[in-house]
């Protein structure tokens, strides 16, 4: 596992210049990829494999992943009822209805390190940390279930992927894991 910070990219070659990729952390072994993704602007608890089955089972139903996210604005508990039965989408051109999930805001907010560009501060308004626990990852859906409510991310945050938990991992940090855990859900 590894904590992705901001402005890396989830992947260990790109054929653009300039991008920062997760092999700078770790001399990790041939063949290892990332299973599942976190955009560019996203941080948080990555899980990486040389393993095919542990990348398709993780990124399966099966398997929750918990998000916290920074919104802009104080978040009212109808934009919560409408994140927990499900939120009308455009994903790939299409219309879609997000799966019934978790959401709870989070008060106190979570204490997180000052990520590499800072957030806006509360000069421009509020803002409120929420989690989000889903079992499907459609292409940058925390963000657009939020907007979708009214609450547009401004920081977003992988906590949990299943079993495993980001906790007090520092960011770039690496951690070996035993993979024969990844299927006791």
């Amino acid at each position: 596992m590894i904590h992705k910070p901001f402005g890396y990219l989830s992947q260990f070659v790109c054929d653009k210049k300039k991008k920062k990729l997760l092999g700078e952390f770790h001399g990790f072994p041939e063949g290892t990829m990332a299973i599942g993704r976190l955009d560019e602007g996203s941080e948080g608890l990555l899980l990486l494999t040389t393993d095919g089955k542990a990348s398709e089972f993780i990124r399966s139903r099966k398997v929750e992943k918990e998000y916290y996210a920074q919104v802009d604005g104080l978040i009212s508990e109808e934009a919560l009822v409408q994140l927990q039965q499900g939120v009308a989408l455009r994903i790939e051109g299409e219309d879609y209805i997000t799966k019934p999930c978790e959401a709870r805001k989070l008060d106190p907010a979570p204490d997180f390190p000052e990520r590499s560009r800072r957030v806006r501060d509360d000069r421009h308004g509020p803002t409120s940390w929420v989690s989000i626990t889903l079992t499907e990852g459609k292409n940058r859906q925390v963000r657009k279930m939020t907007a979708a409510v009214g609450f547009p991310t401004l920081r977003l945050i992988r906590v949990r992927i299943g079993n495993f938990h980001l906790e007090n991992m520092a960011p770039g940090q690496v951690v070996e894991i035993d993979t024969t855990s990844l299927f006791a859900q």
